[in-house]
């Protein structure tokens, strides 16, 4: 079911709104920006690399876009991301004005926030630990209606080996535009791409994000071009992905998870991998998905929940991606729970 937007940071862009004197109405973590936003001035980037395919293509139920399906598209959108561009992109919050959500309190980055040991209940530290994930999870840059924006994905087991999951409105703004210049940064470590980059070669959303910005259903398989010849997976590894994990005393009683990414808003900046964990808890506000306690902010969107995770290896499953915050509470992260509708584009991605 639709969530309430009353009281929730969202996306997509046609539901942004300002409330005077109240609440704002804003983005989900992150979105694009929106008509209002550009109203007020806000600077507009370079015209992106178009990609192929303007109309949504809906195939058993699954929306999907081509992107960068030909070598000069390839390379068209590699050329696109500069390093001043890369450096540039942003999550929405910074582009709206900052008295209508007052920053709330979060571990600063540095300092006393880093780890070697990772704990069961962290709430936003940078990751020290190693393992897997530090390669299978990587930073997203798009463009969406003319800006440029970060995320988060991880690259999931998949018989094509170029398979990442990540939330819907990181690739599709719910029933609006669909991004474009999609590429994939395994292992961001401060501005570096140590595995190289991967362009988007087809994107996939349930058609209950793409029709109704479904909250329950936000997000979303891309498939990837290799980079240099080499698949990510074959680059990087993979995670397992599983679409049973919620099961109804999982879902009553909560479960432990793991989750990650690369949060830009402040006082965080982007450049390094970092993670929340601890036991979820059902949203009450009109969704199915699960929340967490974790203060990331926007520019994690996307990043993978794990369930059954190893913290000495870095190895677990993927149930969820980082997906949305409320207003009135900050300190509480949403994912969706993949279930059959994921499976589907899953499914669909893998035989691309």
């Amino acid at each position: 079911m639709t969530s309430s937007t009353s009281h929730k940071i969202l996306a997509p862009l046609a539901a942004v709104a300002v409330a005077l004197g109240g609440l704002a109405l804003v983005e989900r973590l992150p979105a694009p920006a929106s008509a209002a936003t550009r109203a007020a001035g806000t600077p507009q980037h370079a015209a992106p690399a178009r990609a192929s395919g303007e109309a949504t293509t809906r195939v058993d139920g699954i929306s999907h876009q081509t992107a960068a399906v030909t070598s000069t598209q390839h390379r068209a959108v590699l050329d696109y991301w500069t390093a001043e561009r890369m450096a540039a992109a942003q999550p929405i919050t910074s582009m709206l004005e900052g008295a209508l959500l007052p920053p709330a309190a979060h571990p600063a980055p540095d300092g006393v926030d880093h780890q070697a040991s990772p704990r069961a209940d962290s709430r936003g530290e940078r990751w020290t630990a190693g393992g897997l994930v530090t390669k299978t999870t990587g930073k997203v840059y798009l463009t969406m209606d003319g800006r440029d924006f970060t995320c988060s994905a991880s690259v999931v087991d998949s018989a094509n080996k170029s398979t990442v999951v990540t939330a819907g409105h990181c690739a599709k703004d719910g029933k609006g535009s669909w991004a474009r210049n999609w590429t994939f940064v395994p292992g961001h470590d401060a501005g570096k791409d140590p595995y190289g980059r991967f362009t988007a070669r087809d994107m996939l959303v349930a058609p209950q994000w793409s029709r109704e910005a479904d909250d329950s259903y936000d997000f979303a398989m891309v498939v990837l071009n290799k980079s240099g010849g080499t698949a990510v997976q074959d680059e990087v590894g993979s995670q397992r992905i599983s679409f049973g994990s919620w099961t109804a005393d999982k879902v009553r009683d909560g479960v432990q998870v793991y989750t990650f990414g690369y949060p830009s808003a402040s006082p965080f900046d982007g450049q390094d991998l970092h993670y929340c964990s601890g036991r979820t808890r059902p949203d009450t506000g009109g969704t199915t998905a699960n929340g967490v306690r974790c203060s990331m902010t926007q520019g994690s969107s996307g990043g993978p929940w794990f369930t059954g995770f190893d913290t000495s290896t870095g190895r677990g499953t993927i149930s969820s991606v980082v997906s949305f915050k409320y207003a009135d509470d900050r300190s509480t992260q949403y994912g969706p729970r993949l279930g059959a509708e994921a499976r589907k584009l899953y499914d669909h991605a893998a035989g691309l």
